[in-house]
């Protein structure tokens, strides 16, 4: 039995409403899970952009770079819709018609009351005089009873055939619903079994970094009771040769006294056997060569009564098994452990302990150009070794002055047109280097000789030159931040009355402020851009918000603080007032030098000379 006119209606209506606005489609967009809605209504639910859900099925959805716009039009429901917007004007202007008198549009004044065979078009009498004369035609009543039937007969028949569209969408909309309870069910099955796995995996991942941490533990005690030993005999000698040095400098006879207790200090550690190397026994981690656990597989079933047809999806092979352990320069993966109870970004790792290509010997330093190329500083190869941030090698060149000379690098950084600096020395003298990007020297100037080792930063908006420095005596050293022109020509310093000791690396964040890591105070000190002192923040430990012989520091685009806590061996976070805010890793061996790339990357070299990518920083 055909269903009232009315009710096609409203069923079809309700079919080209958007489910969002519950109004018909306006510009209707399909999604790819071929869900459709109103443009307007998918850019209220997409925001301003980025991934988002479709609001029928919950499948993630990426923008097109044009937005909204960008998804395909449905032109057949736009189609459809059209029609059913004609459809209902025509039925209004039908239903109008009788209550204007069945007036003729030609000649308003009179009505509707003949009907011209040969044109098929109801006339007034005006009509026939005009353009219808000698045309056979018969009352307007009659050819309308003549044709009722007729046409109520392709009513019916226009009715049962949208019966059964209608029908089929019922019936394509309950198996939607079917679809996607099910979909549900599978992912939760899939969810589950897979946590299952990662617990314990995460469960044999920390014993296993727990045997590796106490192995660890015995090896850093073995290595302090030796330093402790030695350094009692430091500060004897040292003492001593003070001392005489005092004396020599107020006269003979003061050096007389003095000579025979040189005498024995110095006779007593000239026959003595110098300080053996310790011997540690580092444990190595060799991975089991067995296939990954297969999690499970997808089979498709056939759903009865389906009004579709549902293509089966091809089940996917056994993931192969696990490739034993890798060369150095391979690049690997990692997810830090979770022994802190927190999310620890993903990283790759490469390199190794050599002087060939993708090698390194000591990276002391690190930093990333706009175009993001990582520029490795090695002490012990004297070079910089260029990669790009996937860990491919680009190109190498020697750390020479402009003599040929080669030197030690310490700290390199780049300026703002792409340029490098590098401070470094050779056993004579120590020199900031100003290199491009192929390692042509371009400029040096000298600096004072120091022992200990220099981190050097660029203020962009100066131009100036930023490099640190500590002088003095072995156990009581003093440490500043030398600002240089690019000439060299000395603009003034930074720290002098903060009492700084070791400061070695340094950084300028975006506002100019300049941040120094202090290794002997186990802090950082930050200043303004004119060198004021604003804040210090550390201090020697291990807990949140501590540090321990600190080294590398940056800054992230929101200016967040990184540094790298060698002591400790973690890379910590923290805002930019210094507050703590996280670890970012706490598992990497001797971590040194960081820098951030333009792209939002943390790159560090680590004293097992290798260099690490956090690539989801």
């Amino acid at each position: 039995m055909a269903a009232a006119p009315g009710s096609f209606r409203e069923e079809i209506r309700e079919e080209l409403s958007c489910s969002i606005c519950l109004d018909p489609f306006t510009r209707p967009k399909v999604l790819p899970c071929q869900h459709t809605f109103c443009q307007d209504c998918l850019q209220d639910h997409a925001g301003r952009g980025g991934p988002f859900q479709c609001p029928i099925c919950r499948q993630q959805v990426r923008l097109p770079r044009q937005g909204v716009a960008g998804f395909p039009d449905n032109r057949m429901v736009t189609s459809l819709c059209e029609r059913l917007q004609n459809q209902a004007t025509l039925s209004g202007e039908t239903r109008e018609q009788p209550q204007s008198g069945n007036r003729c549009s030609f000649h308003p004044s009179e009505k509707l009351k003949l009907y011209c065979k040969p044109c098929q078009v109801p006339l007034c009498v005006d009509c026939v005089e005009d353009s219808h004369d000698g045309h056979p035609n018969i009352s307007l009543a009659k050819a309308t009873q003549e044709r009722r039937s007729t046409v109520q007969a392709l009513i019916n028949e226009g009715r049962n055939i949208l019966e059964s569209y209608c029908s089929f969408i019922r019936g394509l909309r309950e198996t939607e619903k079917t679809l996607n309870k099910q979909k549900q069910q599978t992912d939760n099955a899939i969810i589950q079994t897979y946590n299952k796995m990662v617990q314990k995996l995460t469960e044999r991942k920390d014993h296993l970094l727990s045997e590796s941490q106490e192995n660890y533990n015995k090896n850093l005690e073995k290595m302090q009771t030796e330093r402790d030993r030695v350094l009692a005999d430091v500060n004897e000698l040292s003492a001593a040769c003070d001392r005489a040095e005092q004396e020599l400098q107020q006269g003979w006879v003061e050096i007389l006294s003095q000579q025979t207790a040189l005498t024995e200090v110095v006779g007593k550690y000239r026959g003595k056997a110098a300080p053996t190397p310790v011997q540690t026994q580092p444990a190595v981690f060799q991975p089991t060569d067995t296939p990954v656990p297969v999690l499970g597989h997808v089979t498709i079933q056939s759903l009865p009564s389906m009004p579709i047809l549902v293509a089966p999806a091809a089940i996917p092979a056994a993931p192969a098994p696990i490739p034993a352990a890798p060369a150095t320069r391979d690049i690997h993966y990692h997810h830090g452990n979770q022994r802190q109870r927190e999310h620890q970004p993903q990283r790759a790792t490469f390199g190794g302990k050599g002087s060939g290509t993708g090698q390194f010997d000591s990276p002391l330093g690190v930093a990333v150009s706009d175009e993001g190329e990582i520029y490795v500083a090695e002490y012990g190869n004297r070079r910089i070794q260029v990669f790009t941030l996937q860990g491919t090698f680009v190109r190498q060149f020697p750390t020479v002055v402009s003599g040929g000379e080669k030197i030690y690098p310490h700290d390199v950084a780049m300026d703002g047109e792409g340029n490098l600096w590098l401070v470094g020395g050779s056993l004579a003298a120590d020199f900031a280097v100003h290199y491009n990007k192929q390692g042509r020297v371009l400029r040096k100037f000298d600096l004072q000789k120091t022992r200990r080792g220099r981190g050097v930063a660029v203020d962009t908006r100066r131009n100036h030159i930023l490099i640190t420095q500590s002088t003095g005596r072995l156990l009581s050293p003093h440490g500043e931040v030398l600002v240089f022109k690019p000439d060299g020509t000395l603009v003034g310093t930074v720290g002098q009355q903060q009492g700084m000791k070791h400061p070695r690396y340094i950084t300028v964040d975006r506002e100019g402020n300049i941040l120094v890591s202090d290794v002997d105070n186990h802090c950082v000190y930050v200043y303004n851009k004119d060198g004021q002192f604003l804040f210090q923040f550390g201090g020697e430990g291990s807990g949140e918000g501590q540090l321990k012989h600190p080294r590398g520091i940056c800054t992230d685009r929101a200016g967040n603080i990184i540094v790298a806590d060698m002591g400790n061996n973690h890379v910590e976070m923290f805002d930019k007032t210094g507050k703590f805010l996280k670890h970012i890793t706490t598992d990497m061996e001797v971590p040194w030098a960081v820098a951030m790339a333009p792209q939002g990357q943390l790159v560090m070299t680590n004293m097992n000379n290798t260099i690490s990518i956090f690539h989801t920083y």
